[in-house]
């Protein structure tokens, strides 16, 4: 069952559960891949490119959060929380630090990278590996770090 079969199927879900709030979360997803969709001129999206969609859409929830509390607004907040809560469920199980650690150990003796000069690549090829399973934040930081 491809990414985009399941989230179908979770709207008829939320629908018959009567879950306003989740339906629609569930609904402005649906409504950000049909924007891919029309942009690639497609029928459907793979999964990898249904992950990247989450992704952004879950980073557009935290950067309100962050607005909201610092504007005052703690309820919209919670708000914004419970929606990224809720659209994380699409998103493949996530790297633990130790196979995230390995991982990019791994990537940088592929890569050939000797210095911190060469972060790019060594992260790049990283998160191609990881397609959302590793925050890009944390494969930047991890990187820099294991890099002389």
């Amino acid at each position: 069952m491809t990414l985009q079969e399941k989230l179908s199927q979770e709207i008829k879900a939320a629908m018959l559960a009567k879950d306003s709030e989740r339906l629609n979360t569930l609904r402005l997803l649906k409504s950000a891949l049909g924007y891919l969709q029309i942009e690639k001129k497609t029928e459907s999206v793979s999964d990898a490119e249904f992950v990247v969609v989450v992704q952004k859409e879950i980073k557009k929830r935290r950067d309100s959060m962050e607005q909201f509390n610092a504007g005052g607004r703690p309820e919209l907040a919670l708000k914004e929380a419970r929606e990224a809560i809720i659209l994380e469920s699409f998103l493949p199980k996530q790297l633990t630090a130790e196979e995230l650690e390995q991982l990019v150990k791994e990537t940088i003796k592929e890569v050939g990278a000797t210095s911190k000069k060469e972060m790019g690549p060594v992260i790049k090829a990283v998160q191609a590996k990881t397609v959302g399973s590793a925050d890009g934040k944390t494969i930047s930081s991890l990187v820099g770090k294991l890099l002389p």
